[in-house]
């Protein structure tokens, strides 16, 4: 049986949608039976929308602060996003479902959730609409819409607070991570302590953090190479170099935007990031082990923390404690970091992009539950109708009589 998967993502607000739509996609492969169409939730809002999205990059890159201040202003404010979202979207949103014609729709982006799903109740369209969450803690309450039809989870506390926000549990399934092929090559990478330790410092695809301070730590204090990705942030990938280049010479290497993080992070042996999700999955995917400098605040918040719970990796807090966090991973011929790659190992689902995928492909609509959801313009009418006809005083008088 053939089926259509709409995924509805985002092009601008950070890389990680986009990987987790690729990842999905990459398991089709040659089966022409299912089919995936990708689309930019804020494209279908027009110019308006579409810059809303853009502004996400240049508002985290320079101003943590004001992300944090609209990430929790619009939790608190889900309804009047929704509706907003709804207006905007629907004339192109209804274009396109009579164009691609999905099976099932899998939104990979909170933003799109609650409006798609008001569109779908008031036309009285009847197709299984999931999300797939793509934070790991800190789940934002529009990832948690009870209305879905399913809900598929990275983690267990993922789950807890889709709890919290009232979805049901028979709604949740907890499906791990999932990463694109490309990271997870290499399954049992050997370890060992090398005389020159390599680094890769990343910091996002919006290339944010004191990258500079954390690579002068590492090259003054231990004998390393050190990769740099500056991400899209052109700006910080010029001044990294004017800064470390005539003093490091070939000991630093400063890259952009690249395509082949896979190779470098199977290269190194130190990883040292930003808590996003994506990040850090791929650098467990790599068994990588990793170093956490900051995060976002809102949804990011406390990745650092579940990669410690989880021994995936060790919080760092302030560039002063660098050196002896690396000094300790480091003891005992390496101890701790080959603990790290243990957990890695063991946290992570291969399979998780392709569960995902058996599980869209097969979700349906619960026939009685479609049943007391329909909301077809005929019924509305008949509904609306209703109402008008119970404040009559023919069906008060009938009420009465059947009493």
């Amino acid at each position: 049986m053939n089926k259509k998967i709409l995924i509805i993502s985002s092009e601008h607000t950070g890389h990680g949608h986009k990987s987790i739509a690729e990842s999905l996609q990459e398991k089709i492969g040659e089966n022409e039976q299912i089919k995936i169409h990708v689309v930019d939730g804020f494209a279908l809002g027009g110019s308006a929308l579409l810059n809303i999205g853009k502004s996400y990059g240049p508002i985290t890159r320079y101003s943590a602060q004001l992300w944090n201040a609209i990430w929790h202003v619009s939790a608190m404010n889900t309804y009047v996003i929704d509706k907003s979202v709804e207006n905007l979207i629907k004339g192109n949103f209804m274009s396109l479902l009579d164009k691609v014609k999905p099976n099932v729709i899998l939104s990979i982006h909170p933003n799109f959730n609650g409006s798609v799903i008001n569109i779908l109740r008031k036309e009285g369209i009847q197709i299984p609409f999931g999300t797939l969450i793509a934070d790991l803690v800190n789940i934002y309450p529009m990832w948690c819409d009870p209305r879905a039809d399913f809900i598929l989870s990275p983690t267990l506390e993922a789950k807890v607070k889709c709890l919290e926000y009232g979805v049901p549990n028979e709604k949740i399934h907890v499906v791990g991570f999932p990463v694109r092929e490309r990271f997870l090559r290499n399954q049992s990478k050997p370890f060992e302590i090398k005389s020159e330790i390599s680094f890769l410092l990343m910091s996002g695809g919006e290339g944010v953090g004191d990258m500079n301070a954390i690579a002068e730590t590492l090259l003054n204090h231990f004998r390393c190479k050190v990769t740099i990705i500056a991400g899209r942030n052109e700006t910080l990938k010029a001044e990294l170099e004017s800064s470390l280049k005539p003093r490091f010479d070939k000991r630093v290497d400063v890259l952009g935007f690249t395509k082949n993080i896979q190779d470098l992070m199977l290269a190194a042996d130190i990883g040292i990031v930003r808590g996003s999700p994506n990040t850090m999955f791929e650098a467990v995917a790599t068994n990588l082990p990793i170093i956490i400098t900051g995060a976002l605040p809102g949804q990011e918040k406390d990745n650092p923390l579940f990669a410690e719970k989880h021994h995936l990796g060790v919080y760092c807090q302030d560039n002063e404690d660098l050196k002896p966090i690396i000094d300790e991973l480091l003891k005992n011929d390496g101890e701790k970091l080959k603990t790290i790659m243990e957990y890695q190992r063991w946290m992570i689902n291969p399979n998780a992009a392709q569960d995902i995928l058996d599980y869209v492909t097969s979700a349906e609509i619960d026939p009685l539950k479609s049943r007391q959801r329909r909301t077809t313009p005929l019924v509305r009418a008949t509904r609306k109708s209703f109402k008008k006809f119970k404040r009559t005083k023919p069906f008060k008088k009938l009420i009465r009589r059947v009493g």
